[in-house]
C-alpha cells in the first residue's frame, strides 16, 4: 500500500538553496535512510515530510494515507518541562496506553477500589500485552525514575524519553532524526533489532552506518540539491553509488571532448548564423553544462606529516578516581606505544569522559600519576563544542591555528585545501560561523583541532551530528594518522575500522584491555551474558602481547594499501573505456594495471597469513 508521497518540495534560506523539486514515495513496510552532508537540509526535509514546515513551491504536495498514524522524533523536542517523565511518555489517546497509565497510578496509590476499576479498564482495552512491551521500552532505554520532572534531565536523557514516548505511541510510520544520538551501544543494538523485526515504515536520518546496514531496505542520498534513490541497505548503496559516479565520470569525459570539438567549430564559424547553426549553439550550451557538472567523488588522501614523537608518550601509573562512594577508575596503569589506536568502551555514566579529562590534565586523579612525554601534543575533541569570542568567517577560524600543514612528500596542504577535503568548498569558506548548522559546527571544530597537527588525538564522541560523508573523511584521516589515538564513541562502524584494541570500562572502576574490535567485544559480551545465565564465568581475552599488537598494526596497514590499490585498479580500468585511447596509452596502462594486480595478490596473501596467525 502506498502510504506517503511528497512532490516538488523546495527550500531555500536567503540566497542558499537547499533543494528544489524533490519527490519521495514510500510504501508500507519501507525502511528508508536519508544520507546527505550537514547543512544540506536533511532535518528540514524530514520536518516538511511530517507537515511541520511548508515548501517554498506552492505547487508542492504532501500525501499521507488517512489510515496511517505518523510519529516524528525530532533532534530537539518541544515539551512542557514541568511535567513528570511518566506524564510525558503516557500522554497519548491510545486506549491501551491510557488504561495502563491509570493502572500504574492505582498501583502507586494503593487504593483497592481504584485498582479494581483500573484492572477492568486494562481487561477492556486488552492492555496486558501492552504493559510488557512498554516495560521493555523503558527498561532498555534506561528510563527508571518516572516521577522525575523533565527539567531535571540532561539533554541525552530527554532524547531517550522522547524516543520512548514515540515507541510507546506505536505509530505506523516513524520519522526519525538521528535516533541513535545519546544512546549507548546496548541501547542502539536493542533499537536496531526492535525496528528490524517491526513491520513499521521508517524514514530516518542517522550517521550510524551499521544501523543503516541492518535496518534499511532503501537509501536516499541528497547531493547537490538532487535526490538519488538506491534500493537496498548501506552496503548496496555504496556499490551502486560508486557505479553511478563512474558512469558520470565517463559521461563527463565524453561531454568534455565533444565540447572541445564544438568550441573549435564555434570559433571558426562566420558571424552570419543560420537557424541550423543556432540549434548547434544551443546544443553546445547543454554539452557545456554536462561537461562542467560537479561530480562528488571525494579524494580522501591527506598525506599529512605527523609531528615527531619521542620515546616517552603517555603513561598512567596506578591512577584512581571516585565521586563520593562511586568508584570511576581504580588502580589503572598503562604505557602507550607509538602509533597505538585504542577504543574506549562503556555504558553511559561509566566514566569515559572522566578518563579522557584525566589523560589531558583537565581533571586530577585522586591517586596515581599521569606522565606525558615532552614531544606529545594533544588534540582533544570533546562534547563542549567550539567556543568563539567573536563571530568570523570559518576560514579565519581555521587559519587562526595554522595557514598550512606539512605533507610527507615535503610539500604543504593549505588551510583552504584541508577545508575542501572536509567538505567546506571554497565558495563556503567565507561564510560566518554563526550561519553554520549544528553538524557543520562540529565538523569545523574537528578540523580546527586537526589543523594544530597533534600527534596524540583524544576524541570524545566525535561522530554525534556528523553526516556519513564527513565520517568517511574522518575515518580516512584517522587511518592515515601516524600518531596515537584514543576514541570514545558509540559508532561501532568507525571504531571497528580505526582501533587496534579496546579499553572496557565496567562502571565499577575496572578498565580491561580487550584484544579485538568493537564487534568482537559485542559478540563476546553476548556469549558472556548467555553463559552467565547458566552460572558460568567467562573471562575476557587476555591483554594483547607486543607481537599481537604489532601484527594488528600490520593487518590494518595492509588493508589500507589494498584499498588504495583497488581504487587505482578501478581508475585504470575506467581509462580503457575511452574510445579515443591511443595504442601507446593502451600499452602503458595495460602494463601498469598488470603491476597493480600483482601487488594486490601479494598483499592479500600477506594479509591472509597475518590474520590466520592472529586467529590461531
Amino acid at each position: 500500500m502506498h502510504i506517503l508521497s511528497i512532490e516538488n518540495m523546495s527550500k531555500s534560506y536567503g540566497e542558499k538553496i537547499l533543494f528544489e523539486s524533490l519527490s519521495i514515495h514510500m510504501n508500507q513496510g519501507d525502511k528508508v535512510g536519508l544520507i546527505a552532508p550537514n547543512g544540506s537540509g536533511k532535518s528540514t526535509l524530514l520536518r516538511m515530510t511530517a507537515g511541520l514546515e511548508v515548501s517554498d513551491d506552492p505547487s508542492s504536495k504532501l500525501f499521507i494515507h488517512p489510515s496511517i498514524r505518523m510519529g516524528f522524533l525530532k533532534q530537539a523536542e518541544d515539551m512542557n518541562r514541568d511535567q513528570t517523565v511518566a506524564n510525558f511518555v503516557f500522554s497519548t489517546d491510545i486506549p491501551e496506553v491510557k488504561a495502563l497509565k491509570v493502572y500504574k497510578e492505582a498501583l502507586g496509590a494503593g487504593n483497592q477500589d481504584l485498582l479494581e476499576e483500573a484492572t477492568l479498564m486494562m481487561d477492556n482495552a486488552r492492555a496486558w500485552s501492552t504493559e510488557s512491551r512498554i516495560n521493555e521500552i523503558l527498561s532498555k532505554l534506561n528510563i527508571h525514575e518516572s516521577d522525575k520532572k523533565l527539567n531535571e534531565l540532561s539533554g541525552g536523557q530527554l532524547k531517550r524519553v522522547s524516543l520512548a514516548k514515540l515507541l510507546i505511541d506505536d505509530p505506523d510510520l516513524l520519522i526519525l532524526d538521528e535516533p541513535t544520538n545519546h544512546l549507548d551501544v546496548e541501547m542502539i543494538q536493542w533499537l536496531e533489532e526492535y525496528l528490524t523485526i517491526s513491520s513499521k515504515s521508517i524514514l530516518m536520518v542517522t550517521h550510524d552506518r551499521y544501523f543503516l546496514e541492518d535496518v534499511c531496505n532503501q537509501i536516499l542520498e541528497l547531493a547537490n540539491g538532487s535526490l538519488y534513490t538506491y534500493p537496498g541497505n548501506y552496503s548496496v548503496y555504496l556499490q551502486k553509488k560508486q557505479d553511478r559516479i563512474e558512469q558520470e565520470k565517463s559521461d563527463k569525459a565524453k561531454a568534455s571532448k565533444l565540447m572541445k570539438k564544438e568550441l573549435e567549430w564555434i570559433n571558426r564559424m562566420p558571424k552570419a548564423r543560420t537557424t541550423k547553426n543556432k540549434a548547434r549553439i544551443d546544443a553546445f550550451d547543454e554539452i557545456r553544462t554536462e561537461a562542467k557538472k560537479s561530480i562528488y567523488n571525494h579524494e580522501l588522501e591527506f598525506n599529512v606529516l605527523s609531528r615527531r614523537m619521542g620515546s616517552t608518550i603517555l603513561e598512567c601509573d596506578n591512577i584512581s578516581k571516585a565521586y563520593g562512594e562511586k568508584s570511576i577508575i581504580k588502580n589503572f596503569s598503562y604505557k602507550w606505544k607509538k602509533g597505538e589506536k585504542i577504543g574506549l568502551v562503556g555504558r553511559n555514566g561509566t566514566g569515559k569522559s572522566t578518563l579522557l579529562n584525566i589523560l589531558t590534565g583537565k581533571i586530577v586523579p585522586d591517586s596515581g600519576e599521569v606522565k606525558k612525554g615532552s614531544t606529545i601534543e594533544f588534540g582533544y575533541f570533546n562534547q563542549e563544542g567550539l567556543l568563539l569570542e567573536n563571530d568570523q568567517p570559518i576560514i579565519e577560524v581555521i587559519k587562526s591555528v595554522a595557514e598550512s600543514l606539512p605533507t610527507r612528500n615535503g610539500g604543504f596542504i593549505s588551510a583552504e585545501q584541508l577545508m575542501e577535503k572536509f567538505m567546506f568548498p571554497r565558495s563556503q569558506q567565507r561564510v560566518f560561523y554563526s550561519l553554520l548548522s549544528g553538524g557543520e559546527r562540529r565538523r569545523l571544530h574537528l578540523l580546527k583541532i586537526l589543523m594544530g597537527n597533534p600527534n596524540f588525538l583524544i576524541l570524545d564522541e566525535p561522530t554525534n551530528d556528523l553526516d556519513v560523508l564527513t565520517l568517511n573523511t574522518l575515518e580516512e584521516f584517522l587511518i592515515e594518522f601516524e600518531g596515537c589515538i584514543i576514541i570514545a564513541s558509540h559508532d561501532r562502524y568507525l571504531t571497528d575500522k580505526i582501533v587496534d584494541h579496546l579499553f572496557i570500562m565496567d562502571g565499577y572502576g575496572g578498565i580491561k584491555d580487550f584484544n579485538g574490535s568493537y564487534s568482537d567485544y559485542l559478540q563476546w559480551q553476548k556469549v558472556r551474558d548467555e553463559e552467565s545465565k547458566n552460572d558460568k564465568v567467562v573471562e575476557p581475552k587476555s591483554q594483547p602481547s607486543e607481537n599481537q599488537y604489532e601484527a594488528r598494526k600490520k593487518v590494518r596497514k595492509l588493508e589500507q594499501q589494498i584499498e588504495k590499490l583497488e581504487k587505482k585498479k578501478s581508475e585504470l580500468e575506467l581509462k580503457f573505456q575511452d574510445p579515443a585511447i591511443s595504442v601507446e596509452d593502451l600499452t602503458k596502462w595495460n602494463a601498469e594495471l598488470g603491476k597493480v594486480k600483482e601487488q594486490i595478490v601479494e598483499l592479500e596473501s600477506d594479509w591472509e597469513e597475518l590474520v590466520e596467525k592472529l586467529e590461531s
